[in-house]
């Protein structure tokens, strides 16, 4: 796949993207509040939407901000967070970002990657994310998705999603850095699945290597 198909191929996952639920990342974004998306991000490692959205709402009843959460006890985090994977990990994470956030940054949330890799759980793919969503800056977001769809679409062959966002950062134009992540989120949710995704029904399968396939549907 070379750039002028990914360019088709990207315009009619835009098309077909109003059919597909929307990352609950990308709905969170839409309050305006960077923290807001960072702190999704923590609680979604590992933890599918279904569980990190309720749980990022229970979390913003709590607090929206870094100080105001502060001012929340450990316990609390624990139970408004419940059940997203290794919650009690992830609670203590949110008070030590929210610790440096506030001594550190003057409280106000770092919109570079090199700021915001200092923080404590926070590795390439939420800055990325917490770049894009929150701050509207440039950047390209690898998660398990994204990775697995360029291989197997045969745009790229990386091993591992750092060295898949390295090679996009050569090789992608820019226009789709922000978005090929919601929709390759999406897309691999519902149609590009890891097992046996669902060929007979993908809007793109014509421009598709099908790399490493065994089984469709």
């Amino acid at each position: 796949m070379n750039n002028d198909q990914l360019f088709l191929v990207l315009q009619r996952l835009k098309v077909e993207s109003v059919h597909w639920p929307t990352p609950v990342a990308v709905e969170i974004a839409c309050q305006g509040k960077p923290f807001l998306v960072l702190a999704s991000c923590i609680l979604s490692l590992r933890t599918r939407d279904e569980t990190m959205g309720p749980a990022a709402k229970r979390l913003f009843q709590l607090a929206d901000t870094p100080q105001k959460l502060l001012r929340v006890s450990l316990e609390d985090i624990e139970k408004a967070i419940y059940p997203v994977a290794f919650y009690r990990n992830k609670a203590k994470t949110l008070l030590l970002i929210c610790e440096a956030i506030v001594d550190r940054f003057a409280g106000v949330v770092p919109s570079t990657l090199d700021e915001l890799m200092q923080l404590q759980g926070v590795g390439r793919k939420t800055a990325n994310l917490t770049m894009v969503l929150g701050f509207d800056k440039m950047g390209i977001c690898v998660d398990v998705h994204v990775h697995r769809i360029c291989n197997r679409w045969g745009y790229l062959e990386t091993k591992e999603a750092d060295e898949t966002e390295k090679v996009l950062r050569e090789i992608l134009p820019q226009q789709f850095w922000k978005e090929i992540n919601a929709l390759l989120v999406a897309f691999g949710k519902t149609v590009c699945k890891p097992v046996s995704p669902v060929c007979s029904k993908c809007p793109v399968e014509n421009f598709c290597n099908k790399v490493n396939l065994i089984k469709t549907r």
